[in-house]
């Protein structure tokens, strides 16, 4: 659980524990797996736009990893 919107402490987690649930106050609730955050049923552009920022992140952390 989340209490704020922070897109890389949050790649941080769903990168390291690759799959599992968490909920970002304000943004609603995500699954995730392979170390990559889905989009949620019925979801709203809301969460679109955090899947795609907190997916953005973990490709950076991956990239700086690789590197």
């Amino acid at each position: 659980m989340f209490k704020r919107y922070l897109p890389k402490l949050i790649a941080k987690h769903v990168s390291r524990l690759f799959s599992g649930r968490l909920y970002i106050d304000g943004r609603g609730g995500y699954h995730f797996e392979n170390g990559l955050l889905l989009v949620p049923i019925k979801a709203e552009k809301r969460h679109y736009d955090t899947v795609n920022e907190v997916n953005l992140e973990v490709r950076r952390l991956r990239e700086t990893y690789e590197a």
